[in-house]
């Protein structure tokens, strides 16, 4: 009598796997694109500069512009996501996503092109914290440090195989095909999107905390703006420089004076009640400080100081990627172990590996590279799961969307901090 319910159970728990699998699988590959389109254009920008006849020092602001739009659209997913719910947005951003990397493939002027980068940072922004929220809301808790490990490779290992891919292109075709690449598997993204994805969240009319917004918004987009261009423009001994700070700390304070006094804030404070959340953020900060700012400098360093080829360059990083992979498999196989020893055990390889490269000079060989970048690599497929299960294990489901948000914007915004004070201490000792 028991049989049939046995394998009806059987059944059921099979296709919830499955279910979970599609949707991690769907998530995965959406945030993958998202992080490939930040770093794609980097290697491709000498041939930009050459076909839009513009200088060195215009041509960065097609990747300047696109962080800082990125920067502040991020803060605005989790009140989209109560406006339209989770596969509604993504539905959108995908398709603006598309449609902006299309446009900037087929732009004809450093204008154009610039202001469809902006586009695609608009879109792009929501598609990362809005998947992490989906995954986190189809798996138990239990499990977040197992899925995390399989999405992390979309947001860890895109921004590697953007540059590979990127300095390929250019070379074997046009920097236009950088941007073109993007939009058949944005696409088959969104086909997946509509085929797996279920909005589970409910629709809140919130008022919109539109001083808190642009207060955030202000600071963001001057601090990202300084340091993006401190370096070149020798820092505090320019006028931009010290207008853009002084405006990035009093947009800062207006932000922090309005969400700590008014009723609905954008960002709410009560969020970092959470113990294990404001732990776990501190602790992306230090992982986003220390994550993309090798990955950034070193193919700089190799191409001008060494003259090695962007191809012999992207195996480098690719190296590096084997390693996040070892790392993230590793966390999928013993995802039982406590995630605060795999948070030391991560910070331990990433400090082992700075060390053995800190010792290198300009006659290090490319197998020097190897095993650093392999343990490199490795210490980030531990840190990136353990974080993220970590800081979300308690947090109540309702602040999901503003905390994946939140989150996301931490680890860009430490990522940009580290790399221009590494970029300045490097010009200032060299």
């Amino acid at each position: 009598m028991n049989q049939p319910t046995d394998l009806s159970s059987t059944d059921q728990g099979r296709g919830v796997l499955f279910q979970r699998a599609v949707v991690l699988g769907t998530c995965t590959l959406v945030t993958i694109l998202y992080a490939m389109s930040v770093t794609i254009a980097n290697v491709s920008l000498p041939q930009m500069q050459g076909a839009l006849s513009v200088t060195q020092d215009q041509i960065t602001w097609v990747v300047t512009f696109n962080i800082v739009a990125t920067a502040v659209a991020t803060p605005l997913s989790s009140w989209l996501v109560g406006r339209f719910g989770r596969r509604r947005l993504l539905i959108y951003a995908i398709i603006g996503f598309a449609v902006a990397s299309l446009a900037c493939g087929l732009a004809n002027s450093l204008g154009t092109l610039i202001l469809f980068r902006i586009l695609q940072g608009v879109f792009g922004a929501p598609l990362a914290p809005v998947c992490q929220a989906i995954v986190q809301s189809t798996f138990p808790r239990h499990m977040y440090a197992k899925a995390m490990a399989f999405f992390g490779m979309g947001v860890i290992i895109g921004p590697i195989i953007g540059p590979v891919a990127g300095g390929y292109l250019s070379e074997a075709y046009s920097w236009r095909w950088v941007f073109f690449m993007i939009v058949p598997f944005t696409l088959m993204a969104l086909v997946a999107v509509l085929a797996f994805i279920r909005d589970t969240t409910t629709r809140t009319a919130i008022r919109f905390d539109w001083t808190g917004f642009l207060a955030l918004s202000v600071a963001v987009t001057c601090l990202q703006i300084t340091l993006d261009r401190g370096q070149r423009a020798d820092w505090f001994d320019s006028y931009e420089i010290i207008i853009l700070t002084c405006l990035a700390v009093a947009a800062l304070y207006i932000f922090l004076a309005h969400v700590t006094t008014t009723d609905r804030p954008f960002l709410r404070p009560t969020l970092f009640k959470d113990r294990n959340f404001a732990i776990g953020v501190t602790l992306m900060f230090v992982f986003g400080l220390l994550n993309f700012t090798p990955i950034t400098l070193l193919p700089t360093v190799l191409q001008n100081l060494r003259g090695y080829p962007d191809s012999v360059i992207g195996y480098v990083l690719a190296i590096r990627g084997l390693g996040t992979l070892a790392g993230f498999f590793f966390m999928i196989v013993g995802s039982r172990i406590d995630p605060r020893m795999m948070v030391a055990a991560g910070f331990a390889t990433q400090g082992i590996s700075g060390w053995y490269m800190a010792q290198s000079d300009l006659n290090v060989m490319l197998g020097d590279l190897f095993w650093p970048m392999i343990v490199q690599g490795f210490g980030v497929g531990l840190l990136w799961p353990s974080i993220t299960a970590i800081t979300f294990s308690t947090l109540n489901q309702k602040y999901l969307d503003e905390g994946t948000a939140f989150y996301h914007l931490i680890r860009n915004m430490a990522s940009s901090i580290y790399i221009s004070i590494s970029v300045a201490v490097i010009m200032r000792t060299s």
